[in-house]
């Protein structure tokens, strides 16, 4: 049988853990890969991680203006790639460039989407994809006035953070590895915004998880993993806080921790997965997505600093009884059609 060409494009660095076993496994089935990967966060770091080749094209804008303007140079960049290596499918997640070159050289496009408020990213793209794998929390409506046909959208019971613990081996020694000098017996670890996101209006020198962490730090080790430089600053010199240098093993870190609190939403759904208490306290519009694990009685979600602030007291004391609830085989469900979209042309 002959192998396929696949091309993948990783834009963020929570794409990397959702990718990385889906490469894995085609690479152990023998196609052709091509990974390409933006220089952002801690991409690259966490590409080395995980012993995965890559093409490092195109780096993050923060401003409009430089957002435009590295995603315009970054399509430019990647038709030279592309151009001439007779894809037979391309996949991302939320790429903005991907679906853009997949449909301008007529290459079919597999497109993963979780986040209905990203506005920009979601016009930009989803009219142009085959085939959109979405959970069915997500109301197809609002999709389809982003320009998405119906006929492409695929359902799925879940969220794409299933797909990070596909091959997940826990550490319970992860504190000690890290040499964490820890004072109490109870530890929060706590995600910053995305402040640079193009989906979110926030300032990148503060955090609404400051006002949190000054009373916290009196009853528990505040761990901290922020997003860039600018926003580990926003914590520096604080007692009893320890701001982590990515990359880490989170996975691990989230099922040691005692609670952990999220102003983002990939980490904080990865708790929930993982039955850790958790707390979203993002200050933009509740995505889909956290609504399923809040439905699930997973996660709990406030904006206002004191209901956090007591909830986090009671959960470092009485933690949740696990939850039995069931979900979709996400993994194959992404497999299955990489082979049906990239095997049509054949």
């Amino acid at each position: 049988m002959v192998s396929l060409k696949i091309w993948i494009d990783i834009s963020n660095a929570p794409h990397v853990r959702f990718f990385k076993d889906v490469i894995k496994y085609l690479e152990s089935e023998g196609e052709d890969l091509i990974i390409t990967a933006r220089d952002f966060g801690d991409i690259h770091k966490l590409m080395n991680m995980y012993d995965i080749d890559f093409i490092s094209v195109g780096k993050h804008g923060v401003s409009l203006y430089d957002k435009l303007k590295e995603s315009t140079s970054r399509v430019y960049e990647l038709v030279d790639v592309i151009n001439d290596e007779k894809v037979d499918v391309a996949l991302s997640k939320h790429s903005i460039e991907l679906p853009r070159i997949a449909f301008g050289l007529g290459i079919p496009s597999l497109y993963v989407l979780d986040n209905e408020h990203a506005l920009a990213a979601n016009k930009l793209t989803l009219p142009l994809c085959n085939r959109i794998i979405t959970p069915n929390k997500i109301d197809i409506w609002k999709l389809m006035q982003f320009g998405a046909d119906p006929n492409s959208i695929i359902p799925y019971n879940g969220t794409s953070e299933l797909m990070h613990f596909k091959s997940f081996e826990y550490n319970d020694n992860i504190f000690d590895d890290l040499d964490l000098k820890l004072k109490y017996p109870k530890t929060i670890l706590m995600r910053p915004e995305p402040s640079l996101a193009s989906y979110l209006d926030a300032d990148c020198h503060k955090s609404v998880l400051s006002p949190i962490v000054d009373v916290l730090k009196e009853y528990a080790n505040i761990l901290i993993l922020p997003r860039f430089k600018a926003q580990a600053e926003i914590f520096e010199g604080i007692d009893n806080v320890t701001i982590l240098e990515p990359p880490v093993d989170t996975s691990s870190l989230m099922k040691k921790a005692d609670l952990v609190i999220g102003a983002g939403g990939t980490m904080n759904r990865e708790a929930a997965i993982l039955q850790t208490p958790v707390i979203s306290c993002y200050p933009g519009k509740t995505l889909a997505v956290d609504q399923y694990y809040i439905d699930q009685g997973l996660m709990f979600r406030s904006n206002d600093i004191d209901e956090v602030i007591q909830k986090a007291l009671a959960f470092i004391v009485n933690p949740h009884e696990k939850i039995d609830f069931k979900t979709d085989d996400l993994f194959q469900i992404i497999i299955d059609n990489i082979y049906d979209l990239g095997n049509e042309g054949k």
